[in-house]
């Protein structure tokens, strides 16, 4: 296979090719999950950003250089978030029924605001995470992790994506959020379904008539948790913002501290560094997830902007109102860092993002990563990959870098008369869903009963 620095045309498989290298690069196909290195290798040649398609009929303009990163991120007085600026949308020239564009659309939240607005979400949700008392998290997110790996330590083997790394950080949150049994159990559910693409369009108003149930729950019954906490607030966020807020803050900090959490271990059980010789040990964890944030950053592609104006950035032409994303992967293995690059601060990636939007959850999501990985690897210290690290696959999508599977096996481990035996995922129920799903999402919509279950019990 060609290494990335071998293209100066398309990736082979990109349709660009049959374009004269003209057209937009589309980043939603398997050919870009399988080499993204590749596409941003070419990507560059556009210059600071180039023309892509995010989903069919859905283009963008994508910065692939870190300088140029920097200046779209900090400078918020030429480069909004607000989606509603969106010149081809409101055009009618996007189509609605793209996977793509449900995740673009504004939303009165920090995420998608800008100015005043913003300041108000970001003082909202910044002192409301300001309360999380660190080792309240760190008690429940090491019950949480003992819980899923009692679930499957006796087999031998799991899917560390399906079985872990993806439920640790739902089922944390629905503490951090003060979720009940039954909408716990229909936020995992829901969230796992839009995270997989499964029904989205139910999961969304699954996951709305959710968060309407448990707003309502805690305007009756507050409680010592973040939903209250945002309620409380002084900056009075409507239920609308309330319900757009939060869904934000665990569905997008679920994902990516899954891709973490995944990312990170496929690292500490391949490679040599970490796994394979007798220096692995003098490594941490943190060194592995430090790895990820600059190497393969769990969100690869995200932060749409739109210009208010025409303006160039450093000699490219970007258009008012076009979308303009940030490639924080590419942005952080830009060549021009190359000299320099392995002895930055770990806080000169953009993993995180920067500016005014920066993530405001990385604290929450770097101790969550840290603890689930060294949980794992001190419960069964001999869990290694049960398949060729070459095998493994990755999700299509143009904005994640996420495992589709992380198969692993390890020696089992005695659970007779155990806790979890009695509450056995397998012979749990799934609560009523909008998709009609498959067995693992019936086991992933049970998985916060069972927790609180097994906890009690």
């Amino acid at each position: 296979m060609q290494s990335p620095s071998d293209f100066s045309a398309p990736p082979p498989g990109c349709p660009a090719h049959g374009n004269g290298g003209n057209a937009s690069v589309p980043l939603y196909g398997p050919e870009f999950a399988a080499d993204p290195d590749g596409f941003y290798e070419y990507l560059r040649t556009f210059g600071p950003a180039a023309p892509v398609e995010l989903s069919p009929g859905v283009h963008a303009s994508l910065v692939t250089d870190y300088a140029a990163a920097l200046h779209v991120l900090q400078n918020p007085e030429t480069f909004v978030r607000d989606a509603r600026r969106w010149r081809a949308l409101n055009a009618g020239e996007i189509p609605l029924d793209s996977a793509i564009v449900p995740m673009m659309l504004y939303r009165p939240n920090s995420l998608y605001s800008d100015g005043a607005a913003h300041m108000r979400h970001r003082q909202v949700v910044t002192e409301t995470f300001a309360r999380i008392d660190t080792h309240r998290l760190s008690r429940h997110v090491d019950r949480v992790a003992d819980y899923l790996i009692s679930e499957f330590n006796g087999r031998g083997r799991v899917d560390l994506v399906a079985d872990y790394a993806q439920l640790v950080p739902l089922l944390v949150f629905n503490e951090l959020f003060g979720c009940p049994a039954e909408l716990g159990d229909q936020l995992v559910f829901s969230i796992s379904c839009l995270m997989d693409g499964v029904e989205a369009d139910k999961a969304i108003t699954l996951l709305t008539e959710t968060l309407m149930e448990l707003i309502a729950l805690k305007r009756a019954q507050p409680g010592d948790d973040v939903t209250s906490w945002l309620m409380q607030h002084p900056g009075r966020l409507t239920d609308e913002e309330l319900i757009s807020e939060i869904m934000t803050l665990i569905g997008g900090g679920a994902e990516p501290t899954q891709n973490l959490i995944g990312n990170a271990l496929r690292l500490l059980l391949s490679d040599e560094k970490y796994a394979g010789d007798q220096y692995g040990a003098s490594l941490l964890v943190e060194d592995a997830i430090n790895d990820v944030l600059w190497n393969n950053p769990p969100i690869a592609n995200w932060a749409g902007h739109y210009p208010v104006h025409d303006v160039e950035l450093s000699g490219t032409k970007l258009n008012a109102g076009d979308p303009v994303l940030i490639s924080f992967a590419a942005a952080n293995s830009d060549p021009s860092l190359s000299t320099s690059r392995q002895t930055l601060s770990k806080r000169a990636h953009l993993a995180w993002g920067a500016g005014p939007h920066a993530c405001p959850a990385k604290d929450p999501a770097l101790l969550i990563s840290i603890l689930t990985i060294e949980k794992l690897l001190n419960k069964l210290p001999d869990i290694e990959l049960s398949v060729p690290v070459e095998s493994l696959t990755w999700r299509p999508g143009p904005l994640h870098r996420a495992l589709t599977s992380l198969p692993a096996r390890f020696t089992p481990v005695r659970r007779e008369g155990s806790a979890a035996a009695r509450f056995s995922a397998d012979t749990r129920s799934a609560p009523a869903n909008p998709a009609g799903e498959q067995q693992g999402h019936a086991r992933k919509g049970t998985f916060w009963s069972g927790f609180l279950s097994w906890w009690k019990g």
